[in-house]
């Protein structure tokens, strides 16, 4: 009943925005972001949900909390997640002092894990979707993909809904690490 019920409020919240027009698979229909970039003044920031939970290679991660987050929000049937998954990874790498983590929605975990496997994905991917919920009244994921990105302080700073593009990540982590 729970998970009912989560799932219906999920749907609402990733379908109530029209990031960029909307694109339908064969089975799917979900929101597809133009990539747009929102930004959050240092003093307007909100404390982000407490970003835990199970992994899709069985283990529990749990947020520093104190450092530069990107959380990315994908699915391994979204084609922008497909696009976008060799940009994150590097920056992943060229950035070790960042904390990367994906968030799996509206997917199953084997697809998920041939995703992980296919694009040499090496930070975690939380499974449970639960935590998008918490991020409601904030700059909450609008669309699949979206990623958030926190600052030092657990804050929200910045939020791309859709696609990402390596300039535009790497700005934000810049200016977020300059902080």
């Amino acid at each position: 009943m729970k998970r009912a019920i989560f799932s219906i409020l999920l749907a609402l919240i990733l379908t109530s925005c029209s990031g960029g027009g909307t694109s339908s698979l064969n089975e799917d229909k979900f929101v597809s972001g133009n990539g747009a970039v929102i930004m959050i003044s240092e003093t307007d920031r909100k404390i982000a949900p407490v970003i835990s939970g199970p992994t899709l290679d069985g283990n529990t991660f749990q947020g520093k909390g104190n450092s530069v987050a990107v959380i990315n929000v994908w699915a391994s049937w979204c084609s922008p997640c497909r696009a976008e998954a060799p940009a994150l990874e590097s920056l992943a790498q060229k950035y070790p002092e960042i904390q990367f983590v994906g968030i799996l929605t509206r997917d199953n975990l084997s697809s998920a894990r041939a995703f992980v496997k296919r694009f040499a994905i090496s930070y975690p991917t939380l499974t449970d979707d639960a935590i998008l919920v918490k991020f409601r009244g904030q700059l909450s994921p609008n669309a699949i993909p979206t990623t958030l990105v926190l600052d030092k302080k657990n804050r929200i700073a910045a939020r791309i809904s859709g696609e990402i593009t390596v300039l535009a990540l790497e700005n934000i982590i810049k200016k977020l690490l300059a902080e």
